[in-house]
């Protein structure tokens, strides 16, 4: 409750005024409404996407498939068979001048040494490699 300013009648005393003071609600209506506005925008974020039209070509050329493991020793196996790092370079380098690259997939063991597998990859992106599959993480999930 506030007082008037003014005085009505010849009476001293000031009339109470019986008005709820709506500045507060405002200020807050203002900052929800500001709220409001930053907010909307980041829902409405759209990715404008242009879909191909069409039956796509077959692929012709099915690039080959190059099996990468590690085991639980750590031991590098290349399609199958034991390397060591020097061979796994040389066999890398091969595969990369190929003119349709391959697909690596490499299969590291959960006890597998960490370094061994980071060795793995950096080589295989040192040599230009680009088309590497980490599979069997389904391992790694307790």
């Amino acid at each position: 409750m506030g007082l008037k300013s003014r005085r009505f009648g010849k009476g001293g005393d000031p009339e109470v005024m019986m008005d709820i003071n709506t500045t507060p609600l405002i200020d807050v209506m203002l900052v929800l409404l500001v709220m409001l506005i930053i907010t909307i925008p980041i829902q409405l974020h759209a990715v404008n996407l242009e879909m191909p039209v069409g039956i796509p070509p077959d692929n012709l050329v099915k690039p080959e498939k190059v099996q990468i493991d590690i085991d639980e020793k750590s031991i590098v196996y290349w399609q199958g068979l034991p390397v060591t790092a020097q061979e796994l370079d040389e066999k890398m380098n091969l595969v990369a001048q190929l003119p349709v690259q391959p697909e690596i997939h490499l299969r590291p063991n959960k006890d597998c040494q960490y370094a061994v597998f980071a060795n793995v990859l950096s080589t295989s992106k040192r040599k230009g490699l680009s088309k590497i599959a980490v599979i069997g993480s389904e391992q790694f999930v307790q």
